[in-house]
């Protein structure tokens, strides 16, 4: 995953300004970039000779890329074809690691990649595999029942018409196998009669992505492997692109900076308590010129802490959301 596009189909790393106004890397160190993608934030940084990228992404898309980057920077950059809830697994050769960055939108190749199916634009099998997967969207909307599908819908998509979808879906894979091209018009079909400002496949195809590629989880895990690799003083930034990635990492960086006295009589404890120190509370947003210049960062938020102390308990943020965590298993 990575920097979103916009309409002119020229690749754009969203508020990239602002994360490099905040990662400071004019003053040299090494940053993981967990979804590289095209490179953009990657290749910014590399520009100050400082600095070093360790950069992951599922996609073997993005292969031929990465070995561009590593003949250019040589021992400055170190790709890993990982998920970045596999960050345990990155070796660091110095205590440099300033910091750690999730760019959670995709890029126009993904888009395009007739293969990957992303697009409700596209025709043939439903896939949306990123990239070391278990499963496809042709497996869940084959073999899935027909609630389940419908609480995939509904949760993951915020789909009003999960259950009509669902329905039509059963009745409908009886007869063939269920293509892009079938799904789109199922969807049509059942809300045919809504006008809306979103491609009326835009909620399901939305909901299947995040299940085939566990989002949910993977991202829980990557920022709790993130905070225990990345030293005191060093930051985590996460762009977003929709409302479920948005509430996780707000929860994230929110709830592990706020006191939590066992009693509002009582003292605050000292700012040492807390796991991270935020600079801004409120997500951080494109500005109307990166949105007139690329539209579809207008739902972007950047939202970062600073890890203030080494231990921290994450059990509150997997019981945050275990209800989301359950959907993702019912695959």
């Amino acid at each position: 995953m990575n920097a979103t596009i916009n309409l002119e189909k020229k690749h754009f790393p969203v508020l990239l300004n602002e994360l490099i106004s905040i990662i400071s890397p004019l003053y040299g160190g090494t940053f993981i970039d967990c979804t590289f993608g095209q490179g953009g934030y990657s290749q910014k940084i590399l520009e100050n000779k400082k600095n070093s990228i360790i950069a992951l992404d599922r996609d073997q898309g993005v292969l031929k890329n990465a070995s561009i980057f590593e003949t250019k920077y040589k021992n400055r950059f170190k790709f890993y074809n990982l998920k970045f809830s596999q960050l345990d697994q990155v070796k660091i050769k110095n205590n440099k690691l300033k910091g750690i960055i999730f760019d959670l939108g995709y890029s126009l190749n993904q888009i395009k990649d007739n293969q990957k199916g992303l697009s409700f634009s596209h025709t043939g099998k439903l896939n949306m595999k990123m990239g070391i997967n278990e499963i496809s969207a042709n497996d869940i909307i084959s073999e899935m029942n027909e609630n389940n599908l419908s609480k995939v819908f509904k949760v993951f998509g915020d789909e009003r018409y999960s259950k009509q979808i669902a329905r039509e879906i059963i009745k409908q894979r009886k007869q063939k196998n269920i293509k892009t091209e079938d799904l789109v018009k199922i969807i049509d079909s059942v809300k045919k009669f809504q006008k809306t400002k979103i491609h009326n496949s835009t909620k399901v195809f939305q909901a299947l992505r995040i299940l085939v590629n566990n989002e949910i989880s993977e991202l829980i895990n990557s920022l709790i492997f993130a905070f225990k690799l990345i030293p005191v003083g060093g930051i985590i930034v996460v762009v977003t692109f929709h409302s479920l990635e948005d509430r996780i990492a707000k929860f994230f960086f929110k709830h592990y900076s706020e006191q939590k006295n066992s009693s509002r009589y009582l003292p605050e404890t000292g700012a040492s308590e807390r796991c991270f120190r935020l600079i801004n509370k409120k997500p951080i947003l494109p500005t109307f010129a990166e949105i007139k210049q690329n539209p579809p960062s207008r739902s972007a938020k950047l939202r970062y802490g600073i890890k203030n102390k080494n231990n921290c308990d994450f059990n509150d943020f997997k019981e945050k959301f275990k209800n989301l965590i359950d959907i993702e298993s019912l695959r």
